[in-house]
């Protein structure tokens, strides 16, 4: 089990607050970096997401000493990271969130192209950056039931690989297959 994460954010305040509403938390200071904020959920599994101004980094300390901040002067446009973030509201309350914050949130099935889907998420691109796939009850019980129902093994087939990638990698402009 993942009880927390620590992501970045251009605004890290604005964003933990609206990961704190979509948790029904709250948002307070994390108080061992300046300027970043955590959202907690409150729940039984004490959920939280820290959210650290965007030019943080985690480093291994020149002594064998905790983890320590230090700063990446140029961090990227957006990370190959991602979380799955089961919360309590129902999907037009997410994604009426992500418009009045102007960030993209759309449901998705995930699965293979041309199949129904193994199960569904809603896309949060907090900032238009960072991807938090929000689950509702509904769609959370469907994804604990593909990855318990023994369907797994579809997605190390070869042909399954394929249609999976085919929805998910971009392709350079002019490249063709």
């Amino acid at each position: 089990m993942i009880h927390h994460v620590s992501i970045p954010a251009r605004e890290p305040q604005h964003v933990a607050e609206v990961l704190a509403e979509l948790m029904n938390g709250k948002c307070s200071p994390f108080g061992p970096l300046e300027g970043a904020f955590m959202a907690t959920s409150g729940d039984a599994n004490g959920t939280m997401i820290e959210v650290y101004p965007e030019r943080a980094t985690l480093d291994i300390p020149d002594r064998d000493d905790q983890v320590v901040f230090a700063e990446n002067p140029a961090p990227p446009q957006f990370w190959p990271f991602h979380i799955l973030l089961s919360v309590q509201l129902e999907a037009e309350e997410v994604t009426r969130i992500g418009a009045r914050e102007g960030w993209r949130a759309k449901t998705f099935g995930r699965g293979m192209q041309g199949h129904k889907p193994f199960f569904h998420v809603i896309e949060f691109w907090l900032e238009n950056r960072l991807l938090i796939e929000v689950a509702t009850p509904a769609m959370a019980q469907e994804y604990r039931d593909f990855l318990t129902g023994g369907e797994t093994a579809t997605m190390s087939d070869p042909e399954s690989t394929r249609l999976m990638r085919a929805t998910h990698v971009n392709e350079p402009a002019g490249k063709t297959a």
